[in-house]
């Protein structure tokens, strides 16, 4: 198996909705915004080469929507989905595989291409993996979430044929799915499911090395999500993200695991140690270095 950190275009968010109650003066050190209180972040996916199988984690915003669209998100930047591929040694017609961890525009933009007025699938080759839950959740969204849910980024991956639901049993105890579930895709990649974000959001967890790689898509958008108070305003349920992040960081600290991140816009991973003020990130380093 090998692993590639696969770099799109950075793009700028609001800070105080990307760092929730924490305050400006505190969080401007982190990440400083601009003059509009913009900060600038990063859409960062995981490319997964393991035999014949060519796996894409998550795939940026893409690039059919007007200006308009993306007059509100300021994209910038030297890479692209494609020159980054490429620089892989692939194409998008070499993945077989696109896991997508939730459907906002984000993170699944990539997955259609507008071609002469026709919506067809950038990954004409791949199957497109999402959950069942999170589907309905996402085609049938709600009014906080509907101008994330794009239905063109969204609709014609069903009606390609290419979407496969993962298969996840759910726990009947206050309705929560379970925590993992095993991947059809690879032996070493397991699913975990968190809803404080958005309605069951898929983490990937890959066994690479020895260790667990975890993609941290929206649970910890960036390395100062870690600590507990820092929670996005976009999060759909904040209680429920502050307690996953409580589970799963705890869980990450006594198994070792690494973290890497989606939106960071400097740090690609971490590993985490405890420290007098709670579980926090130990190092930092690049995908290629471990």
């Amino acid at each position: 198996m090998k692993l590639y950190s696969i770099e799109t275009e950075y793009f700028k968010l609001d800070g105080g909705a990307m760092f929730g109650v924490v305050p400006k003066s505190i969080w401007h050190k982190l990440n400083p915004a601009d003059e509009n209180n913009l900060c600038n972040w990063a859409m960062r996916c995981l490319l997964i080469e393991d035999g014949n199988r060519l796996i894409l984690i998550d795939n940026g915003v893409g690039n059919k929507q007007d200006a308009k669209f993306f007059g509100h998100y300021y994209l910038h930047g030297e890479h692209t989905l494609d020159s980054s591929l490429k620089k892989a040694g692939f194409s998008k017609d070499d993945i077989t595989d696109v896991i997508l961890t939730h459907l906002h525009f984000d993170h699944c933009g990539g997955s259609i291409d507008r071609v002469n007025d026709k919506l067809v699938p950038a990954f004409k080759n791949a199957t497109y993996w999402s959950n069942e839950r999170h589907w309905e959740w996402a085609t049938k969204p709600n009014d906080r979430e509907k101008a994330s849910f794009l239905k063109e980024n969204i609709l014609p991956i069903k009606e390609s044929g290419q979407l496969k639901i993962v298969k996840s049993e759910w726990s009947k105890v206050n309705g929560d799915k379970l925590e993992e579930s095993a991947s059809e895709i690879l032996p070493e990649i397991t699913f975990r499911f968190v809803n404080g974000h958005t309605d069951a959001m898929m983490l990937p967890q890959i066994k690479y090395k020895d260790k667990t790689i975890v993609y941290m898509a929206d649970l910890l958008p960036s390395v100062h999500h870690i600590p507990m108070p820092y929670v996005m305003g976009y999060d759909m349920f904040p209680l429920t993200t502050m307690n996953e992040k409580k589970s799963f960081l705890k869980e990450a600290l006594q198994n070792d695991y690494i973290l890497f991140f989606e939106h960071d816009p400097v740090n690609e991973c971490c590993n985490l140690h405890q420290t007098e003020r709670g579980i926090r990130q130990k190092e930092t380093f690049r995908l290629q270095n471990i």
